[in-house]
């Protein structure tokens, strides 16, 4: 069980990680912000990243910020 502080960016050209620090990290991602698609987009571009399932991914706190802090089981 690790966490990690990610500032997403929505509406993006493209989806794409990048690690800026040592648990710090830039998601883009190309949905929009309303209606939750933008973290839904988030968990399955961690899970890709991380290789591990969405459903060990979880938004501690953040879930209507930029920056989140993300449980990974």
């Amino acid at each position: 069980m690790s966490k990690i502080s990610v500032t997403i960016i929505p509406r993006a050209g493209k989806n794409a990680v990048e690690k800026i620090g040592e648990t710090a990290y830039r998601a883009h991602v190309t949905a929009i912000p309303a209606e939750n698609q933008a973290n839904q987009k988030l968990i399955k571009l961690l899970a890709k990243y991380f290789s591990v399932a969405p459903s060990l991914i979880t938004i501690v706190s953040g879930a209507t910020s930029r920056k989140k802090i993300i449980e990974i089981l």
